[in-house]
C-alpha cells in the first residue's frame, strides 16, 4: 500500500509530506484548492507524462516521490531482486520533471525507464476517474478479473504449462518433418562437421593461452635483455647494488659499538641485500628459461591460423563451437531415429491435445457460469450508486485457436441507462461512471486483481441522498481488505472514513501554496459543516456533521459485527 507521498514544486504545491494509513482515506477542500493536483502527481508514480508546465512557477524542477510497502507481494519482491531494484519490503519511486525537459525516474534509488516503471506501480496503484491509469479501460485486464471471480487461477496456470508444452510439441514435429525432406543432406552435413571438430580438439581456454604463448615468444629478446641487466646491476656486476648494500650494512655494523643506535638501519640495509638478491637471482633463473624457439612459435601461428579459420567458417567463438559440437551429436541421433521419435512425440501430442481441449472446454464453461453470476452481482451493487437502470456484462468472444488463456478473450460492456445497447466499457464510461462500476465489481469480486491501493476521483459525480451514504459505505466495505483513497465532494462519503484529510489552498508573500491537512476531531466536525452548509458554518450544519459522523459509525460497527 501507499504510506508516504513527497511532492515538491509541482504546480501550486511547494512542499507537501502526507503519511497514509490503510483502510479508507479521504481528501476534502473547497473547489480549486489543489485536490486534482494531488491525484495529477500520483498519475506521475504510475508512469503519466511529465509536463514541463508541471514545474511550480520560478523552479527548475518537479518531484514527486511515493514509498510503497510491498512486504505481501513475495513476486514482486523476487521481480524487484531479478532487475536489481531491491530494497527490503519498501519500494520507492521518484519522478523528477525538469523545465527543460531532462526528466528522470528512479526505483529504488536507482535510475530507472518508463517501461520499467509502469509494470510496477500499476500493480500496485490504480486512478479512477479522468485519468489514464485505470485497469478498466485495459481490455486484457477483463478476462482476468473473470478468471479470479471464477476461481480460475490454479486451473489456468496448469492449462497455461500445457498450452505452452503442446505448442513445443508441435514446433518441434515440424521441425522434424522439414528436417526429414532433408535428412539425408543435412546428415551428411552433419557428419562432416562432427568429423572436422572432433579432429580440431578445440579447448575453451585454448585460444587465449596460444595468444599469450605467441606474445611471449615475439617479445623474447626483449624479456631477456632487460632480465639479465635486472641480474648485472642488482647483483652480477662490479659495484652491483648487493654489493655496495653489503658494504653499507658491514661498516654500521662495526659502528654499532659506538652508537647502538645504528644497529637498527643496519639489520634494515641487511634485509634489503637479502631480497636484491632473491630478485637478482629470479630474474637470472627467468633469463635462463625464455628462449626463443622458431620452431615452436611456428607451431603456435598455425594452430591460430587454423582457429581462426574455423571461426570464419562456422561464425562462431570457440566456446560456441564447442557447444555446437554437442549439439551435433543430438542432432544426429534425432535424424538417424526421426522416425521412430516422430511417431512417439505425435503421439504424446495427440494425447496433450486432448488434455488441452477437456480443461479449455471446463475453463470456457466456467467462465460462463461465473459471467452471468458477475454481472447480476455489479448490476445489484451499480443499483445502489445511483445507476439503477445500468445493463453491465462480461462479453466471451470466441479465438481462432486456443491461446495460453483458454479458448476466449473478454471485455465488458455497459449500457448506463435503459433503452441504449451496451457498447465496449472502454468506450463509453466517464470518470464517474469508471470508478462506481469499480466499486461495484470491488463489491461483486473482491479478488478481481492484486491491487492494494484504489484511488476513487469523481466517484461521487452526479450523485447524492442515499446513493452518496452507499456509496461511502461501499468504499469503507473495499478499505477492509485494500487501502482506499478517495477525493470527494459529499459529507456522505466523507463521514465513513478511517482518516480524513483537508487540501487547503493559502497565499503568503504573494504566492499560492497548497497543503494537506489530516483532521480529527471538531476540526473533521468543521469540515464536514462546511461540505454541508458552504462558507458560512453554522452551529445547526455543525449538528448535522456530528450526526453524520455519528451514524456511519455506527453502520460501520454493525456492518463489522
Amino acid at each position: 500500500m501507499l504510506t508516504d507521498l513527497y511532492i515538491r514544486h509541482f504546480a501550486i504545491i511547494d512542499r507537501l509530506h502526507v503519511s497514509f494509513s490503510g483502510g479508507f482515506n479521504v481528501l476534502t477542500g473547497e473547489t480549486g484548492a489543489g485536490k486534482s493536483i494531488i491525484i495529477d502527481a500520483v498519475s506521475l508514480i504510475l508512469g503519466g507524462r511529465a509536463n514541463p508546465d508541471l514545474v511550480r512557477t520560478g523552479e527548475d524542477e518537479a518531484v514527486v516521490e511515493a514509498v510503497f510497502d510491498v512486504s505481501d507481494k513475495p513476486s514482486l519482491l523476487r521481480e524487484l531482486a531479478e532487475t536489481g531494484f531491491d530494497d527490503g519490503d519498501e519500494l520507492l519511486i521518484k519522478r523528477v520533471v525538469n523545465r527543460t525537459g531532462r526528466n528522470k525516474i528512479y526505483i529504488n534509488g536507482s535510475l530507472a525507464k518508463l517501461s520499467q516503471l509502469q509494470p510496477l506501480t500499476t500493480r500496485l496503484m490504480n486512478i479512477y476517474g479522468q485519468h489514464e491509469h485505470q485497469s478498466l479501460q485495459r481490455v486484457e485486464q477483463h478476462l482476468v478479473m473473470l478468471d479470479r471471480f471464477a476461481g480460475l487461477s490454479d486451473m489456468l496456470t496448469d492449462y497455461a504449462a500445457l498450452h505452452g508444452r503442446v505448442r513445443e510439441q508441435a514446433a518441434r514435429l515440424q521441425a522434424l518433418e522439414e528436417a526429414e525432406q532433408q535428412r539425408a543432406d543435412r546428415l551428411e552435413q552433419l557428419q562432416y562437421q562432427q568429423r572436422e571438430l572432433a579432429a580440431a580438439g578445440l579447448k575453451e581456454t585454448e585460444e587465449e593461452e596460444l595468444q599469450a604463448e605467441r606474445r611471449l615468444m615475439q617479445n623474447s629478446e626483449r624479456l631477456v635483455r632487460i632480465a639479465e641487466r635486472g641480474y648485472d646491476v642488482f647483483y652480477a656486476a662490479e659495484g652491483a647494488i648487493s654489493e655496495q648494500l653489503d658494504a653499507i650494512a658491514g661498516e654500521l655494523e662495526k659502528l654499532c659499538e659506538i652508537d647502538a643506535f645504528l644497529s637498527g638501519p643496519a639489520e634494515e640495509i641487511r634485509s634489503a641485500l637479502y631480497v636484491v638478491e632473491d630478485v637478482a637471482f629470479k630474474l637470472r633463473e627467468y633469463a635462463g628459461r625464455v628462449a626463443f624457439d622458431p620452431v615452436r612459435q611456428g607451431e603456435v601461428e598455425k594452430r591460430l591460423d587454423f582457429i581462426s579459420g574455423l571461426k570464419r567458417k562456422y561464425g562462431m567463438a570457440v566456446g560456441e563451437m564447442i557447444a555446437h559440437a554437442r549439439s551435433i551429436d543430438e542432432q544426429i541421433e534425432d535424424l538417424m531415429h526421426a522416425d521412430v521419435r516422430r511417431e512417439s512425440l505425435r503421439q504424446q501430442q495427440v494425447a496433450d491435445q486432448e488434455l488441452l481441449s477437456d480443461k479449455a472446454g471446463e475453463i470456457s464453461s466456467r467462465r460462463h457460469e461465473a459471467a452471468a453470476r458477475l454481472r447480476q452481482a455489479v448490476e445489484e451493487q451499480l443499483s445502489d450508486l445511483a445507476m439503477p437502470r445500468a445493463s453491465f456484462e462480461l462479453r466471451l468472444f470466441p479465438l481462432d485457436e486456443p491461446g495460453p488463456q483458454g479458448l476466449e478473450r473478454g471485455e465488458f460492456y455497459l449500457a448506463a441507462n435503459a433503452g441504449e445497447t451496451p457498447k465496449p466499457l472502454a468506450w463509453i464510461a466517464s470518470g464517474g461512471e469508471l470508478s462506481r462500476i469499480m466499486l461495484a465489481l470491488r463489491r461483486a469480486a473482491p479478488e478481481g486483481d492484486e491491487i492494494s491501493t484504489l484511488i476513487f476521483d469523481e466517484v461521487d459525480a452526479g450523485v447524492g441522498g442515499v446513493a452518496a451514504s452507499a456509496i461511502g459505505s461501499k468504499l469503507r466495505d473495499i478499505a477492509g481488505r485494500c487501502q482506499v483513497l478517495c477525493v470527494t465532494h459529499l459529507p456522505q462519503v466523507a463521514a465513513c472514513a478511517d482518516h480524513h484529510f483537508r487540501v487547503q489552498k493559502q497565499e503568503k508573500d504573494g504566492r499560492t501554496f497548497t497543503e494537506l491537512v489530516p483532521l480529527d476531531g471538531e476540526q473533521r466536525v468543521e469540515e464536514m459543516a462546511r461540505m454541508l452548509g458552504g462558507a458560512q458554518v453554522t452551529e445547526h450544519a455543525l449538528e448535522h456533521a456530528r450526526e453524520i459522523i455519528g451514524q456511519s459509525a455506527q453502520a460501520g460497527q454493525q456492518g463489522e459485527g
